[in-house]
């Protein structure tokens, strides 16, 4: 009795699976397409903006050199002249001071949020206020901050770190929280499993796990309060010299003296704003590039 051999079956090849799948495949493509055509209607419109600032702003910078890192901003603002010495001190000191104070409370906000609180009524009500406050003007919270702080101490780096900080606390919040999402839960339960606590889980598992995407979140809000100018022309005063205390003083800073440079009629003032634009736009520059590099040496080490 013979039996015939069972016929073995070609392997399946990529157009035997485009043919299959022509509706999906073209699905894929045609959002393939519309993502490119996304990145280059938001990538032209940056680069005439990057480009307007490099070309107007690289000359006043180069020309008065090194005075222009070495001299306060001068007394009139329509003076022509060099100087930035003191709005470069105070924009680093003020968004630091902001810094300190808005990411590690949006961190251990976005921690509670998704990995205690969840849906809880708190977490729900906290999570509420993070979203309106995303949409908050930020001349709002500059009159906040004037009335809570301003009024009672006066003009003082300080309260515009915290005006920059109620700024910057929605945006850490909802971006940490977000990536946290992203940390499957297989390996908190991985963790867990083996004895380790859910803090310690949380502090060894989970936050080095998103720390790229909370390293974004924090970077995009220290450049948006590193831009603001409302908020601080209620806070902070219009100081010239260069003052290092952030509790006593006034102080200025690259966008404050953006803003008020830009309003003058002569050249002088206004190129020396578009200096300071680039100068800001550097700053900002350096600060993302160092984060990224600290993040990928401390991930390259686990």
């Amino acid at each position: 009795m013979s039996s015939t051999p069972p016929q073995v079956k070609a392997p399946l090849t990529v157009a035997d699976l485009k043919s299959s799948g022509g509706w999906r495949f073209f699905k894929s493509n045609l959002m393939m397409v519309l993502l490119g055509l996304a990145f280059v209607v938001v990538v032209v419109p940056v680069g005439f903006v990057l480009y307007s600032v490099i070309e107007k702003g690289i000359g006043i910078v180069v020309r008065d050199l090194p005075s222009w890192f070495t001299t306060d901003v001068p007394v009139r603002s329509r003076q022509p002249g060099p100087g930035m010495k003191s709005a470069i001190i105070g924009t680093v000191l003020i968004t630091t001071a902001a810094s300190v104070i808005a990411i590690p409370l949006g961190v251990l906000g976005a921690i509670y949020l998704n990995e205690y609180g969840r849906t809880s009524s708190f977490a729900r009500v906290v999570r509420f206020l993070a979203n309106v406050m995303t949409g908050v003007p930020s001349i709002v919270m500059g009159l906040f901050i004037y009335i809570i702080v301003t009024v009672s101490t006066g003009l003082v780096g300080i309260a515009g770190s915290l005006a920059l900080a109620a700024l910057m606390l929605p945006i850490v919040i909802r971006s940490t929280e977000e990536m946290l999402r992203l940390v499957p839960d297989h390996l908190r339960e991985a963790s867990l499993a083996l004895g380790s606590t859910k803090s310690r889980t949380i502090l060894t598992v989970v936050l080095p796990s998103a720390a790229p995407g909370v390293v974004s979140g924090c970077l995009l809000a220290v450049a948006r309060a590193a831009g603001e100018t409302a908020p601080l022309l209620f806070t902070i005063g219009a100081a010239t010299a260069t003052n290092w205390n952030l509790f006593h003083g006034e102080m200025t800073t690259l966008s404050r003296q953006i803003f008020a440079n830009a309003l003058a009629t002569t050249s002088g003032p206004v190129e020396r704003a578009w200096g300071a634009a680039l100068t800001l736009m550097t700053l900002t520059f350096l600060f993302t590039v160092i984060a990224r590099v600290v993040t990928a040496l401390s991930q390259k080490r686990r």
